[in-house]
Protein backbone atom coordinates (compact mmCIF):
# COMPACT_ATOMS: atom_id res chain seq x y z
CA UNK A 1 0.00 0.00 0.00
CA UNK A 2 2.68 2.03 0.75
CA UNK A 3 4.01 2.74 -2.68
CA UNK A 4 0.82 4.22 -4.10
CA UNK A 5 1.44 7.36 -2.07
CA UNK A 6 4.99 8.06 -3.01
CA UNK A 7 5.48 10.60 -5.21
CA UNK A 8 6.05 8.73 -9.08
CA UNK A 9 8.17 11.44 -10.44
CA UNK A 10 10.98 13.80 -9.26
CA UNK A 11 8.29 16.59 -10.16
CA UNK A 12 5.09 16.92 -7.54
CA UNK A 13 2.15 18.40 -8.78
CA UNK A 14 -0.94 18.30 -6.04
CA UNK A 15 -3.36 19.40 -8.43
CA UNK A 16 -3.56 16.26 -10.14
CA UNK A 17 -3.75 14.04 -6.86
CA UNK A 18 -7.61 14.19 -5.47
CA UNK A 19 -7.57 14.55 -2.06
CA UNK A 20 -10.92 12.95 -1.87
CA UNK A 21 -9.26 9.41 -3.53
CA UNK A 22 -9.84 6.07 -1.55
CA UNK A 23 -8.27 3.98 -4.28
CA UNK A 24 -11.51 2.02 -4.36
CA UNK A 25 -11.38 1.57 -0.58
CA UNK A 26 -14.59 1.21 1.02
CA UNK A 27 -15.48 2.33 4.59
CA UNK A 28 -17.42 -0.49 5.81
CA UNK A 29 -17.57 -3.22 8.70
CA UNK A 30 -14.35 -5.03 6.98
CA UNK A 31 -12.14 -2.14 6.88
CA UNK A 32 -13.27 -1.42 10.62
CA UNK A 33 -12.02 -4.62 11.33
CA UNK A 34 -8.55 -4.28 9.59
CA UNK A 35 -7.89 -1.28 11.75
CA UNK A 36 -8.57 -3.11 14.52
CA UNK A 37 -5.86 -5.66 13.57
CA UNK A 38 -3.78 -3.12 12.48
CA UNK A 39 -3.76 -1.39 15.34
CA UNK A 40 -2.71 -4.33 17.70
CA UNK A 41 0.03 -5.69 15.34
CA UNK A 42 1.24 -1.85 15.61
CA UNK A 43 0.81 -1.53 19.54
CA UNK A 44 2.99 -5.32 19.33
CA UNK A 45 5.56 -4.05 17.20
CA UNK A 46 6.02 -0.95 19.14
CA UNK A 47 6.65 -2.97 21.60
CA UNK A 48 9.31 -4.99 20.79
CA UNK A 49 10.86 -1.69 19.06
CA UNK A 50 10.93 -0.39 23.14
CA UNK A 51 12.45 -4.14 24.10
CA UNK A 52 15.06 -4.21 21.40
CA UNK A 53 16.08 -0.80 22.14
CA UNK A 54 18.08 -0.34 18.35
CA UNK A 55 16.13 1.83 16.55
CA UNK A 56 13.44 4.86 16.71
CA UNK A 57 11.12 6.18 14.19
CA UNK A 58 10.15 9.53 13.81
CA UNK A 59 6.85 10.47 12.22
CA UNK A 60 6.40 13.91 10.64
CA UNK A 61 3.04 14.95 9.42
CA UNK A 62 2.55 18.51 7.16
CA UNK A 63 -0.53 19.57 6.06
CA UNK A 64 -2.10 23.60 5.35
CA UNK A 65 -4.25 24.24 8.08
CA UNK A 66 -7.11 21.89 8.87
CA UNK A 67 -5.37 19.40 6.92
CA UNK A 68 -6.09 16.82 10.21
CA UNK A 69 -2.55 16.65 11.68
CA UNK A 70 -4.16 16.69 15.43
CA UNK A 71 -6.77 13.64 14.46
CA UNK A 72 -3.92 11.64 12.73
CA UNK A 73 -1.92 12.13 15.90
CA UNK A 74 -4.91 11.07 18.00
CA UNK A 75 -5.48 7.40 15.73
CA UNK A 76 -1.92 6.82 15.86
CA UNK A 77 -1.38 7.31 19.60
CA UNK A 78 -4.17 5.59 20.25
CA UNK A 79 -2.27 2.41 19.25
CA UNK A 80 0.72 2.96 21.33
CA UNK A 81 2.11 2.59 24.32
CA UNK A 82 1.85 6.01 26.23
CA UNK A 83 5.82 4.83 28.10
CA UNK A 84 7.34 4.92 24.43
CA UNK A 85 5.74 7.33 22.29
CA UNK A 86 6.12 11.27 22.57
CA UNK A 87 4.49 14.04 20.40
CA UNK A 88 5.75 17.64 19.63
CA UNK A 89 3.66 20.12 17.78
CA UNK A 90 6.16 22.69 16.53
CA UNK A 91 4.36 26.20 16.37
CA UNK A 92 6.20 29.61 16.46
CA UNK A 93 9.84 29.39 17.63
CA UNK A 94 10.44 31.60 20.68
CA UNK A 95 13.24 33.96 21.10
CA UNK A 96 15.91 31.35 22.56
CA UNK A 97 14.93 28.80 19.52
CA UNK A 98 15.62 31.92 17.28
CA UNK A 99 18.91 32.04 18.88
CA UNK A 100 19.97 28.72 17.46
CA UNK A 101 19.82 27.37 14.04
CA UNK A 102 16.24 26.31 12.85
CA UNK A 103 16.94 22.67 13.75
CA UNK A 104 18.11 22.99 17.11
CA UNK A 105 14.82 22.68 18.72
CA UNK A 106 14.27 19.81 16.49
CA UNK A 107 17.06 17.80 17.18
CA UNK A 108 16.16 18.02 21.09
CA UNK A 109 12.66 16.23 19.86
CA UNK A 110 14.20 13.26 18.50
CA UNK A 111 12.98 10.23 19.44
CA UNK A 112 15.34 7.92 21.60
CA UNK A 113 16.30 4.28 20.81
CA UNK A 114 12.87 2.29 21.29
CA UNK A 115 10.69 5.25 21.23
CA UNK A 116 8.28 6.88 18.74
CA UNK A 117 7.90 11.03 18.12
CA UNK A 118 5.39 12.12 16.09
CA UNK A 119 5.68 16.05 14.86
CA UNK A 120 2.73 18.08 14.40
CA UNK A 121 4.44 20.24 11.83
CA UNK A 122 8.12 20.12 12.41
CA UNK A 123 11.14 21.30 10.61
CA UNK A 124 9.30 22.01 7.25
CA UNK A 125 7.54 24.96 8.18
CA UNK A 126 11.33 26.65 7.78
CA UNK A 127 10.43 26.07 3.99
CA UNK A 128 7.00 26.30 3.66
CA UNK A 129 5.46 28.75 5.97
CA UNK A 130 8.70 31.17 6.07
CA UNK A 131 8.96 30.57 1.67
CA UNK A 132 5.56 32.11 1.81
CA UNK A 133 5.98 34.73 4.62
CA UNK A 134 9.62 35.80 3.58
CA UNK A 135 8.95 38.21 6.56
CA UNK A 136 9.41 36.01 8.63
CA UNK A 137 13.35 35.61 7.90
CA UNK A 138 13.87 38.75 9.31
CA UNK A 139 12.98 37.46 12.87
CA UNK A 140 16.21 35.10 12.86
CA UNK A 141 18.28 37.35 12.52
CA UNK A 142 20.62 35.95 10.51
CA UNK A 143 24.15 37.14 8.84
CA UNK A 144 23.03 39.40 5.44
CA UNK A 145 24.38 37.55 3.51
CA UNK A 146 22.92 34.07 4.41
CA UNK A 147 19.55 35.10 4.72
CA UNK A 148 18.62 35.87 0.94
CA UNK A 149 15.44 33.98 -0.05
CA UNK A 150 16.52 32.48 -2.90
CA UNK A 151 19.95 30.56 -1.41
CA UNK A 152 18.39 30.14 1.97
CA UNK A 153 15.82 27.86 0.82
CA UNK A 154 18.30 26.13 -1.23
CA UNK A 155 20.43 25.18 1.70
CA UNK A 156 18.17 24.58 4.25
CA UNK A 157 16.63 21.42 1.59
CA UNK A 158 20.20 20.94 1.85
CA UNK A 159 20.62 20.78 5.66
CA UNK A 160 17.72 18.99 5.56
CA UNK A 161 18.55 15.86 3.38
CA UNK A 162 21.98 15.73 5.61
CA UNK A 163 20.19 16.16 9.23
CA UNK A 164 17.81 13.06 8.10
CA UNK A 165 20.50 11.05 6.60
CA UNK A 166 22.34 11.10 9.51
CA UNK A 167 19.34 10.39 11.80
CA UNK A 168 18.40 7.10 10.14
CA UNK A 169 22.70 6.06 9.64
CA UNK A 170 21.96 6.27 13.45
CA UNK A 171 19.00 3.99 13.51
CA UNK A 172 15.86 6.40 13.36
CA UNK A 173 13.45 5.66 11.13
CA UNK A 174 11.11 8.62 9.35
CA UNK A 175 8.30 8.87 8.04
CA UNK A 176 7.12 12.21 6.28
CA UNK A 177 3.25 12.43 5.64
CA UNK A 178 1.89 15.47 3.75
CA UNK A 179 -1.96 15.19 4.41
CA UNK A 180 -3.27 16.40 1.03
CA UNK A 181 -6.99 18.27 1.20
CA UNK A 182 -8.45 20.41 -1.37
CA UNK A 183 -9.55 24.05 -0.24
CA UNK A 184 -13.28 23.20 -0.37
CA UNK A 185 -13.20 20.49 2.22
CA UNK A 186 -10.60 23.21 4.73
CA UNK A 187 -13.61 25.51 4.27
CA UNK A 188 -16.43 23.21 5.31
CA UNK A 189 -13.82 22.01 8.28
CA UNK A 190 -13.19 25.84 9.15
CA UNK A 191 -16.87 26.24 9.29
CA UNK A 192 -17.94 23.10 11.26
CA UNK A 193 -14.96 24.58 13.67
CA UNK A 194 -17.37 27.69 14.08
CA UNK A 195 -20.56 25.66 14.04
CA UNK A 196 -19.31 23.30 17.25
CA UNK A 197 -18.55 25.78 20.91
CA UNK A 198 -16.16 22.49 21.48
CA UNK A 199 -13.97 23.28 18.62
CA UNK A 200 -13.96 26.97 18.56
CA UNK A 201 -10.23 26.58 20.22
CA UNK A 202 -8.89 25.43 17.06
CA UNK A 203 -9.61 28.72 14.80
CA UNK A 204 -8.21 31.60 14.82
CA UNK A 205 -8.87 34.31 12.51
CA UNK A 206 -5.54 34.35 10.73
CA UNK A 207 -6.59 30.98 9.37
CA UNK A 208 -8.99 32.86 7.13
CA UNK A 209 -6.35 35.06 5.88
CA UNK A 210 -3.91 32.36 5.09
CA UNK A 211 -6.76 31.16 2.62
CA UNK A 212 -5.47 33.84 0.28
CA UNK A 213 -2.30 32.21 0.18
CA UNK A 214 -3.74 28.98 -0.98
CA UNK A 215 -1.52 28.54 -4.05
CA UNK A 216 1.92 29.26 -2.59
CA UNK A 217 1.53 27.31 -0.12
CA UNK A 218 0.90 24.60 -2.51
CA UNK A 219 3.74 25.72 -4.74
CA UNK A 220 5.85 25.80 -1.75
CA UNK A 221 4.67 21.79 -0.61
CA UNK A 222 5.17 20.68 -4.03
CA UNK A 223 9.00 22.18 -3.17
CA UNK A 224 9.46 20.77 -0.07
CA UNK A 225 8.62 17.16 -1.06
CA UNK A 226 10.59 17.51 -4.73
CA UNK A 227 13.78 17.90 -2.44
CA UNK A 228 13.54 16.19 0.22
CA UNK A 229 11.86 13.35 -0.61
CA UNK A 230 14.61 10.76 -0.42
CA UNK A 231 15.09 6.84 -0.02
CA UNK A 232 16.12 7.06 3.52
CA UNK A 233 13.50 9.59 4.54
CA UNK A 234 10.34 9.54 1.85
CA UNK A 235 7.44 11.11 1.81
CA UNK A 236 3.48 9.78 1.56
CA UNK A 237 1.03 12.21 -0.12
CA UNK A 238 -2.23 10.87 1.84
CA UNK A 239 -5.55 12.11 0.26
CA UNK A 240 -7.02 13.65 3.17
CA UNK A 241 -10.41 14.80 2.30
CA UNK A 242 -11.95 12.01 3.73
CA UNK A 243 -10.58 11.02 7.77
CA UNK A 244 -11.23 7.32 7.56
CA UNK A 245 -8.81 6.93 4.54
CA UNK A 246 -6.22 9.15 5.94
CA UNK A 247 -5.83 7.25 8.95
CA UNK A 248 -6.51 3.94 7.48
CA UNK A 249 -3.43 4.70 4.96
CA UNK A 250 -1.02 6.33 7.25
CA UNK A 251 -1.55 3.22 9.89
CA UNK A 252 -1.17 0.52 6.91
CA UNK A 253 2.01 2.62 5.95
CA UNK A 254 3.72 2.65 9.39
CA UNK A 255 2.37 -0.83 10.19
CA UNK A 256 4.23 -2.09 7.04
CA UNK A 257 7.46 0.10 7.58
CA UNK A 258 8.31 -1.55 11.25
CA UNK A 259 7.36 -4.82 10.05
CA UNK A 260 10.52 -4.63 7.52
CA UNK A 261 12.58 -4.01 10.76
CA UNK A 262 13.04 -7.49 11.62
CA UNK A 263 13.63 -6.23 15.25
CA UNK A 264 14.24 -9.04 17.99
CA UNK A 265 14.07 -9.63 21.33
CA UNK A 266 16.82 -9.89 22.89
CA UNK A 267 17.39 -13.04 24.45
CA UNK A 268 18.61 -14.03 28.12
CA UNK A 269 22.89 -14.05 26.89
CA UNK A 270 22.31 -10.67 25.41
CA UNK A 271 20.97 -9.32 28.65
Amino acid sequence: MAREFRPANAQVHLHKIDPKDTNGTVNDAKLAQRVQERMKELYDLHYLMFAENKRALLIVLQGIDASGKDGLVRHLASGLNPQGVKVWSFKQPSDVELDHDYLWRVHRAMPGRGEIAIFNRSHYEEVTVVKVHPELITRQNLPDELAHPKSLFRHRYRQINQFERMMTENGTVILKFFLHISKEEQEKRFEERLRDPRKHWKFAKGDLLERQYWEAYMDAFQDMIEHTNTGHAPWYILPADNKWYRDYAALSIVVSTLNKLNMTFPTLKNL
